[in-house]
């Protein structure tokens, strides 16, 4: 008996270490102009799961939407980033409350970066203990940073009650996060506090509000084809059959 859990428990570490192997740490690759998007993994009912976010790089330095999930990361973005564009991150926003978007406020915060999350992400992070920012949005909220502006929208209650996109007029990019499903996903994913029943409606407010954007990030999975928010769609029609 001794033999056989051994070798179970020797089994599922090398299932583990594998399904690690096959993924890297870190993924940045170029969206469009300034704009990357970088993808670290963590793991979802034993599964290595990808997290995307994006970050944009300004003359007066980084703007980062969302962190990395895996937190081993976090420095190692930073370097990257330092590396690869001699530029500093100097802001940080969180589109909602799960720790895939706002585990890295704390850290980036001591590390001279402006982080930011919505004051209803703040409230659902100070009950559930997640990370809070320094700075809260009471409302969508316009900036400019360097040569870009930008803002943030909150669509309804999808994902969570309080995800929000943000848009880049200029270049017609649209960070979605965890509230646009990939075109590569099948179900709706997590959906212990989502709110499934006006997630629609949501949608078609972000619709309406940018109708034409040439680029679609969702928060996980695969984000270069942009029928991710009519997919969104698809998706919950089906699950609300």
């Amino acid at each position: 008996m001794r033999t056989v859990l051994m070798l179970l428990l020797a089994f599922s570490f090398n299932a583990i270490y594998s399904a690690q192997a096959q993924t890297k740490p870190l993924e940045i690759k170029h969206l469009t102009g300034d704009f990357y998007v970088y993808t670290t993994y963590n793991f979802f009912k034993g599964t290595p799961v990808p997290a995307n976010a994006l970050y944009l790089v300004t003359n007066e330095g980084v703007v980062m939407i969302d962190c990395p999930w895996d937190s081993t990361q976090f420095q190692p973005l930073l370097d990257s980033i330092r590396i690869k564009h001699h530029k500093k991150v100097v802001m940080y926003i969180a589109t909602h409350s799960h720790a895939d978007r706002t585990a890295g406020l704390e850290f980036y915060t001591k590390h001279g970066v402006k982080t930011y999350s919505t004051v209803q992400t703040d409230q659902i992070s100070k009950v559930s203990h997640e990370k809070r920012a320094e700075f809260l949005m009471m409302k969508d909220t316009a900036f400019k940073i360097g040569q870009y502006s930008f803002q943030t929208f909150y669509p309804g209650p999808g994902h969570t009650v309080d995800n929000i996109v943000v848009w880049f007029p200029k270049d017609k990019v649209l960070y979605g996060g965890c509230f646009i499903k990939s075109t590569e996903a099948t179900d709706l994913g997590y959906v212990g506090e989502a709110k499934v029943n006006d997630w629609p409606a949501s949608i078609k407010k972000l619709q309406k509000a940018f109708p034409d954007p040439a680029y679609v990030i969702p928060g996980h999975d695969d984000w270069k084809n942009k029928a991710s928010l009519e997919h969104t769609l698809d998706l919950l029609k089906a699950n609300n059959k």
